[in-house]
């Protein structure tokens, strides 16, 4: 794994890379247009600590494209926030959004700091001075935030709160999605990116493609990652009859041969900070909890979870990433070559902006959608998108799209599902930028 290279910009320009170079259209410098963020705000400020100490905190929000509409993206309180982070995100968010068919463009936010040691007070005053310090880059039309690494709809609160007092007079409720219901939150935000996981492994396994796999239930699952994304898809899946035989979190995970009481684990995790220890089952580290052998694999954590060291012992027969960038592009090489099937992230975990999409439009027009009606179109939402880029992929397969490689002069080869969904995307992108025009 030493020897691969992780930093995300250069992942997310070897995945751009693999998919322009099957769309024939694309001129260079929409190419470079279409690579580069439109804009990096970088704010850096002091914030008085519970202690009477004062800390400085330096934080990002980033728009790498808004051809369709308003940027679009969560802001994330972690540590090892960097600004290459941010810009992948940004760019992945633009890619997601284009591909679910909704009119945002890419954005995405982070602040350096750890949530673990700040008192709500603390993430309270750093988040307010975040909003008045880019209070002229985001807005209901401009830049949308949303929740993402340990922030919540208490932050997506105090965004809304101190949005509204600065611009008074104005329906600011769109500013942010994710919110509490009481503040003009969509039924279904906080459940939308584990449900939309189910729903887009749904979709993809009556393909047929895996014939001994057609339906989620009776799948042995394992699932790396136990927060909100995590435990929801978990949750989701074991009442469509799947059985959750491991999870994990941060410190390592839990495997039942016959399957995990799900209660059991978050009760577990809720007294004692993790969920190893918990009685009937056998710890496993989250390393080898990848490898478990198993019928559908869902990275739910953190990125480059599976990479070169690790993919020629991935033993699922589907992998459906739940999380951003979980599977490096080596991985993805070795993956294919194994046979082994990925939904990628900007499918798989399209849900929560989808209805964040969904949120922003009741607050426009001051409704509120009972949670049937959300998952009736996140569902429809969820299998369009998954239609799109299997009946995408089948014309590769069956040579209808036949590319030729300008280095070797051969044709190419089958590109992968995360190849057809960029493709897909960026075509989208690239379209709408030239019916738009070059301006002025």
């Amino acid at each position: 794994m030493n020897e691969e290279i992780l930093d995300p910009i250069t992942i997310s320009e070897i995945q751009f890379d693999r998919a322009a170079c099957r769309i024939s259209h694309l001129k260079k410098g929409l190419v470079d247009f279409l690579k580069l963020p439109k804009r990096i705000s970088i704010v850096n400020f002091p914030i008085e600590l519970d202690d009477g100490s004062v800390e400085t905190f330096r934080c990002y929000r980033i728009i790498h494209n808004r051809v369709f509409g308003p940027g679009k993206g969560g802001i994330r309180y972690h540590p090892k926030v960097t600004e290459e982070e941010v810009i992948s995100l940004a760019k992945l968010m633009t890619w997601k959004c284009a591909l679910v068919d909704i009119p945002f463009g890419g954005a995405k936010g982070g602040v350096i700091c750890d949530p673990k040691v700040l008192s709500d007070g603390e993430l309270r005053r750093i988040t307010r001075r975040f909003t008045s310090e880019f209070f002229d880059v985001i807005g209901p039309n401009t830049d949308i935030p949303a929740p993402d690494m340990y922030t919540n709809e208490q932050t997506m609160a105090w965004i809304y709160d101190t949005y509204d007092v600065l611009n008074p007079g104005s329906n600011n409720r769109p500013v942010v999605t994710g919110k509490p219901i009481d503040l003009g939150g969509s039924y279904g935000r906080r459940e939308a990116t584990g449900q939309g996981v189910l729903f887009a492994t749904e979709r993809f396994l009556v393909k047929g493609l895996i014939p001994e796999l057609l339906d989620v239930a009776g799948a042995r699952v394992v699932i790396q990652g136990f927060g909100n994304v995590g435990r929801v898809a978990a949750e989701m899946f074991q009442r469509q009859g799947a059985k959750i035989i491991a999870i994990s979190d941060s410190s390592g995970g839990v495997y039942a041969a016959e399957g995990l009481d799900l209660d059991a684990v978050a009760d577990f995790k809720k007294e004692h900070g993790c969920v190893i220890g918990l009685p009937g089952t056998l710890t496993v580290t989250n390393e080898a909890l990848i490898e478990l052998d198993c019928d559908i694999l869902i990275p739910a954590a953190i990125g480059n979870q599976i990479h070169a060291g690790n993919a020629q012992n991935i033993k699922a027969r589907l992998i459906v990433e739940a999380a951003n960038n979980p599977t490096t592009p080596t991985a993805d090489v070795i993956l294919q070559q194994k046979g082994i099937y990925i939904i990628p992230d900007i499918v798989a975990n399209a849900g929560g902006v989808t209805v964040s999409y969904f949120e922003w439009v009741q607050n426009q027009s001051n409704e509120q959608w009972e949670l049937e009606v959300v998952n009736r179109k996140l569902k429809r939402k969820m299998y369009h998108c998954v239609d799109t880029v299997f009946k995408r992929w089948q014309s590769f397969v069956v040579g209808e799209e036949k590319v030729i490689d300008k280095d070797s002069g051969e044709p190419m080869g089958c590109p992968d599902f995360r190849t057809v969904a960029l493709v897909t995307a960026i075509e989208r992108v690239a379209n709408a930028t030239l019916l738009r025009g070059i301006w002025p």
